[in-house]
């Protein structure tokens, strides 16, 4: 099985690409919402969470985001540590989901697969980018936050430049019908080239 790594800043559309390739049947593990997932409800990563990071960090056994996100995000430092914390545990429950898969391929949505130095875990890695202004709307919107806090989420992340060099395939951004005909190209390439 080919396991393949979906990237790209945040707020370039990574799990509208990754959507995409659920509709071509193709398993995706998106990697974002099963950290928020197990943050929320392993036990022992929660008592890590809170030995790290204070009691602040859950509120009336929720936690806390926005808490977390005005310590990590101002900090790299911090940020380091709780990607330290939650990652492993990420990483084993993708194992355990990649047991019960029977695709030829499967995705792996993560934005922070370079930053995180997990790129070596996957045979094909692609790329999602956008326009900078576009991104930031897009997280606006969607986070309910300021341009201000999305900026600082950016600049905790590698830059397009770079995470396009390390890239096997480039998905531009910038219409949902292009967005289609870039993914069902893409999974063609992979089914008549990688897949043995």
């Amino acid at each position: 099985m080919i396991l393949v790594g979906l990237t790209g800043g945040i707020g370039s559309g990574k799990t509208t690409v990754a959507k995409l390739f659920l509709n071509l049947g193709i398993p995706v593990f998106f990697a974002d919402q099963e950290a928020k997932w197990l943050m929320q409800n392993s036990l022992s990563l929660k008592a890590e969470i809170i030995n790290a990071f204070g009691e602040m960090s859950y509120l009336n056994g929720s936690l806390n985001r926005t808490y977390l996100a005005h310590i990590v995000f101002n900090d790299k430092t911090r940020l380091n540590e709780l990607n330290q914390i939650v990652h492993p545990v990420v990483k084993a429950h993708f194992k355990t989901w990649l047991l019960k898969q029977k695709s030829d391929y499967i995705i792996y949505e993560n934005a922070i697969i370079f930053e995180g130095n997990s790129a070596s875990d996957f045979d094909l890695i692609i790329c999602v980018t956008d326009e900078l202004e576009s991104r930031i709307d897009r997280v606006v919107k969607r986070d309910h936050t300021t341009r201000q806090q999305v900026i600082k989420r950016i600049e905790n992340q590698m830059d397009d430049a770079q995470k396009i060099k390390k890239s096997d395939f480039v998905v531009k951004n910038d219409s949902k019908i292009n967005l289609k005909k870039a993914v069902l190209k893409i999974h063609n390439e992979i089914l008549r080239h990688f897949i043995k």
